[in-house]
């Protein structure tokens, strides 16, 4: 058996050199393993455990330790992440640890895989399950990113991978002026020109805005309203701009993707309460007063449903409830499914109707009929999307089941529904918010290690 052991520099290395289609399998293997978990497949339902996290407190150095273990079809995992805990984290008196550690991988049969370096690795899985939702927007012109961490780095790196060629302006915000915050510009800089050509990027222009800057109320609302993608990337314990800028009938007008990723315990928060609200809303009535804004979901897709109604600062102050949230595992095919037939896949309709009709979207009142046109009475009692959520963080019913007699035409009804989930994750606004999931470290921890074996990148112990 050979045992792999890659550094922070040979991951970043590796990931910073991917080809568009070596980003598109990272990209597969972590949405496939994110379906299957959210969707509970039968036959690898087992296989898949998400056990809470646990942690310890030093003492003198006063490092909170996160222990993150997982299990999956590929093999089993911990990471193992310390930096300055929350209570410490203001006292002056304590030497602040910045978050460092390691991801443990094991095959399925318990043997030891590799030590992987997860300070990269972590930012980066992140931003990959953010591509997910980014991958077919119809728009990614200007992208606004709070923050300038690895977690805002990655999340720019892999849209400009991904969609180089479309986008022309990326705003940085940042609550001071930092080496860090200039860093992240002086990074993309570096960046070879032969990679910004391939890539499609060359032009695109960068920029910084900080609260000392001149006008900076102006900027912000300005940059905040011509996003087509909003990445908030910050540890902040107060929302990072006023949410009447989005929930204005003039900020409805344009749809966008807002990410958020950098809040992970309940004191923290990035969102702005009526953005929140506003995400959730079920248009069950018509209105006298028309006007014309974005399609809206009805629903915040979240990367665990269990971990963000513990973790997520913005959700528990908001009183979000399990029925307004999906789960991006079960997402990712419908959205393969809707794309399919918006391209205009004619010769796979037939294929893809099929397969919508495996998919009991009508059977059962949840989250996921909002995202499909058909809002619930607001009188129903309110349902998890899939079930209740196990102890391990799964849920126990699946909103992927086939049907006993599935037909292979689409009636009008089912089209305009399909309709709908294509226009909201391609021209809609669509809020996800991410604390993180073990599950997305091992599956692309792992496959990091193929690659990197196969780059011959790293150091292999024979005999371990």
């Amino acid at each position: 058996m050979t045992y792999t052991v890659l550094s922070n520099d040979q991951v970043n290395s590796i990931l910073e050199g991917l080809t568009v289609d070596e980003l598109d399998e990272f990209r597969h293997v972590l949405a496939s393993s994110l379906h299957e978990f959210s969707t509970g497949v039968p036959a690898l339902e087992e296989a898949f455990q998400q056990p809470e996290r646990i942690s310890t407190l030093h003492p003198e150095t006063m490092a909170r330790t996160l222990y993150m273990p997982s299990c999956a079809p590929c093999g089993m995992g911990c990471k193992v992440i310390s930096l300055t805990s929350t209570e410490a984290s203001q006292d002056s008196r304590v030497t602040q640890i910045s978050p460092t550690g390691v991801l443990n991988l094991f095959r399925p049969d318990g043997s030891p895989l590799g030590i992987v370096n997860a300070t990269a690795l972590t930012a980066f899985r992140t931003a990959l399950a953010s591509t997910c939702l980014l991958e077919r927007r119809n728009h990614v012109k200007t992208l606004t990113v709070f923050g300038s961490g690895l977690q805002a780095y990655w999340h720019i790196r892999l849209a400009l991978m991904i969609r180089g060629s479309t986008i022309k302006h990326v705003h940085v915000i940042n609550h001071r002026w930092s080496d860090k915050a200039t860093g992240i510009l002086k990074r993309f800089a570096s960046i070879p020109p032969e990679i910004k050509r391939r890539e499609g990027w060359s032009d695109t222009k960068f920029g910084l805005l900080i609260p000392a800057f001149h006008e900076y109320r102006r900027l912000i609302k300005d940059q905040i309203r011509d996003a087509d993608v909003i990445y908030c990337c910050t540890a902040s314990q107060k929302d990072l701009f006023d949410g009447s800028i989005l929930t204005s009938h003039e900020g409805r007008k344009k749809g966008r993707l807002i990410i958020a990723v950098g809040s992970y315990t309940p004191e923290m928060r990035e969102l702005p309460n009526d953005l929140i609200q506003l995400a959730v809303k079920r248009e069950d009535k018509p209105h006298r007063h028309f006007h014309k804004h974005a399609v809206e979901g009805g629903v915040i897709v979240v990367d665990n449903i269990r971990g963000v109604l513990k973790e997520a600062g913005e959700i528990i102050a908001a009183n979000i409830g399990p029925h307004q949230l999906v789960e991006l595992g079960e997402l990712v095919m419908l959205h393969r499914l809707a794309i399919e037939e918006s391209d205009g896949f004619s010769s796979s309709q037939a294929s893809f109707s099929s397969d919508m009709d495996k998919l009991d979207i009508h059977g059962r009142m949840s989250s996921m009929s909002t995202v499909y046109g058909s809002g619930s009475n607001a009188s129903d009692p309110p349902t998890s999307p899939t079930g209740s959520v196990d102890s391990e963080g799964r849920r126990s019913s699946s909103f992927f089941h086939s049907r006993k007699n599935s037909s292979t035409s689409l009636d009008k009804e089912k089209r305009k529904s399909e309709d709908h989930l294509c226009r909201w994750l391609r021209d809609g606004t669509v809020v996800y918010k991410s604390v993180g999931l073990g599950l997305m470290d091992l599956v692309v921890g792992t496959h990091l290690i193929e690659v990197a074996n196969e780059k011959n990148v790293g150091t292999r112990i024979e005999g371990f």
